[in-house]
C-alpha cells in the first residue's frame, strides 16, 4: 500500500512538472509567433494632440516592421483615466496597449479614487521620449527673461495670469511650482483644455502660460507669443537655443512631458521583450525620431525597468509637488 502511494504521488509530481514545462513551451511559442493579428495602440486623448500624433507615428513604422496592422484607438476623456483604464482591463497578451503622458503618475495623487493603480495595475514597456514645457508671455508683457519676469511678478502679486488646460495639468503644475521656488504669486486661470488657454493668451485676456512647444513654437515665431526659457533639466535638443528656467536662476525647477508604452499588467516577459525591442527600433528609425524632434518630444526609449524606475520615482515626486502647493484631491 505504502509503494502504491508512493508511486501515486510521484506520478503527479511528473504531471505537475510537465504542466510547468507544456506552460512555458507554449508561451515560448506564442512569444515566437506574436504578433499574429493586430495590434490596439490606446491613445486616451482626443484626436490631434500629442499623444494621437506620438501614437500614429510610431504604430505606422511598427505596423511595417512587424507585418501587422496597429490600430490608434482614441478614447478619450477624464483627463486621460477613462482610456488608460480600458487598457488596464484589457487582457495581458501584448495585443492592447497605451500612450501614457508622465500626467499618469500625477493622477494618482490628484484623484482620490482612480479605477486602477498607476504603478501595480501595468507593464512597463518603453519611454518613447520627454518634452518640456516652454514658457510663454503675451508680447504685451514687458519682460525678456526669466529673471525680469521674477522681479516684475514678484512686484504684482496676483495679478499677473497665467492659462493652463486645467486644474492639475501639467501647465497648472509648472506654474505652481515655478510660484514655490520664486515667491512669486501667479494667478491661475483654468481652462477647459489647451486649445481655448492659448487663444485667451495670444488674444491677451491672460498674459502667461507653460506650454508644449508643439503648440506654440509657430505662434512664436510669427510674433505671436514671446518664449522665455524651457523647463527641463537641460536644454532641449529641438530647442537648443532657449535657456532652461534653472539655467535662468530658479534653483532646482525642473518639470515637462514624458511619454510611455504601458500595457495592462500580466504580460509574459517573452512578450514584453519582443513589444520593447520592435518599439525602440521604431523610435530610433530616422523618419520617426525626424516627426518625434518636429512636434517637441526628444526621443529616448529605453528598457522596461529604466521606466518602472521613472514612474515610481515620478509618483512620489509629484506627490510632493501637490501636497506642498496644496492642491487637494478630487
Amino acid at each position: 500500500m505504502l509503494i502504491g502511494k508512493r508511486k501515486l504521488v510521484r506520478a503527479l509530481g511528473y504531471i505537475a512538472a510537465g504542466a510547468v514545462v507544456s506552460g512555458a513551451c507554449q508561451t515560448h511559442l506564442y512569444a515566437q509567433q506574436y504578433p499574429s493579428k493586430p495590434i490596439r495602440f490606446v491613445s486616451p486623448f482626443a484626436p490631434g494632440g500629442g499623444n494621437d500624433v506620438i501614437s500614429r507615428t510610431v504604430a505606422a513604422k511598427l505596423s511595417e516592421n512587424v507585418k501587422q496592422q496597429v490600430i490608434v484607438d482614441n478614447r478619450a476623456g477624464a483627463n486621460g483615466i477613462v482610456g488608460t483604464e480600458i487598457a488596464a482591463r484589457s487582457a495581458p497578451d501584448g495585443y492592447t496597449i497605451v500612450l501614457i503622458p508622465s500626467g499618469h503618475t500625477v493622477n494618482a495623487s490628484l484623484y482620490r479614487k482612480l479605477p486602477f493603480d498607476a504603478i501595480r495595475d501595468f507593464t512597463p514597456i518603453t519611454l518613447v521620449g520627454s518634452s518640456p514645457l516652454v514658457l510663454v508671455v503675451h508680447p504685451s508683457l514687458p519682460v525678456k527673461t526669466v529673471k525680469e519676469l521674477v522681479y516684475f511678478a514678484q512686484a504684482r502679486p496676483g495679478e499677473i495670469t497665467f492659462s493652463s488646460a486645467g486644474i492639475g495639468s501639467s501647465g497648472h503644475l509648472a506654474g505652481a511650482l515655478f510660484d514655490t521656488l520664486t515667491g512669486t504669486k501667479l494667478l491661475h486661470v483654468p481652462y477647459k483644455g489647451n486649445s481655448l488657454a492659448l487663444t485667451d493668451l495670444i488674444g491677451g485676456q491672460v498674459v502667461l502660460n507653460f506650454a508644449t512647444s508643439a503648440s506654440v513654437m509657430a505662434h512664436v515665431r510669427a510674433g505671436r507669443l514671446r518664449a522665455l526659457a524651457t523647463t527641463g533639466a537641460s536644454r532641449s535638443p529641438s530647442l537648443p537655443d532657449l535657456p532652461t528656467i534653472a539655467e535662468s536662476g530658479v534653483k532646482d525647477y525642473e518639470t515637462g512631458l514624458w511619454y510611455a508604452f504601458v500595457g495592462p499588467a500580466g504580460i509574459p516577459k517573452e512578450i514584453v521583450q519582443r513589444l520593447n525591442a520592435e518599439l525602440v527600433a521604431a523610435i530610433k528609425s530616422p523618419e520617426v525620431h525626424k516627426r518625434l524632434v518636429s512636434v517637441g518630444v526628444d526621443p529616448s526609449p529605453g528598457t522596461p525597468d529604466e521606466l518602472a524606475k521613472l514612474m515610481a520615482n515620478d509618483l512620489k515626486r509629484w506627490a510632493g509637488v501637490i501636497a506642498r502647493i496644496g492642491l487637494k484631491p478630487q
